[in-house]
């Protein structure tokens, strides 16, 4: 195996980038929209949507989630097929990227899994968000129950425009349902551990 072949590298990256536009175009075909209907839906122009496709374009987690929603999918659908039995146990340094593109993007927050796999009826993330990290833009809802605890830094959580400010040791639950978002409106870095059930990925 070559270099250019690892997922860590620039062909790897954009092999995984082709993999997952891919996936989005024959989801979206799949439902009978076409490219302008889920570029009116997800807000985004049509012209992102077929970089996107094609494999061209390396999106945010945002723009991820505008077309997951837009596709009534959770976003792992993306990245996750069937999956193999994993160990119960989950190493600090074995987490699974959620994003799947890259580690962390500029402005972005990093989601690693700290569940073994996507099979069961829970969802473990632990979630890193620098300074300025918003996803008011695209408001999360879907089925199932939240519950989260801050680590360290600070963090808003939104429940249907409400603003719940969670500080380190601070906890919250409730309806994923509601329409909810998250700000780090702060200067430090918030770590959080954050529990989906069934899982929203």
């Amino acid at each position: 195996m070559t270099n250019e072949s690892l997922p860590g590298s620039p062909a790897g990256t954009s092999v995984l980038l082709a993999t997952v536009g891919n996936k989005i175009r024959n989801m979206r075909k799949d439902k009978g929209m076409t490219l302008a209907k889920l570029s009116e839906v997800t807000g985004l122009s049509p012209a992102i949507v077929s970089q996107i496709e094609r494999g061209l374009a390396n999106p945010s987690f945002t723009t991820l989630a505008q077309l997951a929603h837009g596709l009534d999918i959770p976003v792992g659908k993306f990245f996750l097929g069937q999956e193999e039995t994993r160990s119960p146990v989950v190493r600090k340094g074995e987490r699974r990227n959620l994003i799947g593109v890259t580690k962390k993007s500029v402005g972005e927050a990093v989601y690693e899994l700290l569940t073994p796999d996507l099979n069961g009826a829970l969802e473990a993330q632990w979630i890193v968000s620098p300074p300025g990290h918003d996803t008011s833009a695209t408001p999360f809802r879907h089925s199932g129950e939240e519950f989260g605890i801050i680590l360290s830094g600070r963090k808003d959580i939104y429940l249907d425009g409400e603003c719940y400010t969670l500080e380190e040791g601070d906890s919250i639950t409730f309806s994923s349902d509601t329409p909810h978002w998250y700000k780090n409106s702060y200067e430090e870095v918030c770590v959080a551990i954050w529990v989906n059930a069934p899982h929203a990925w």
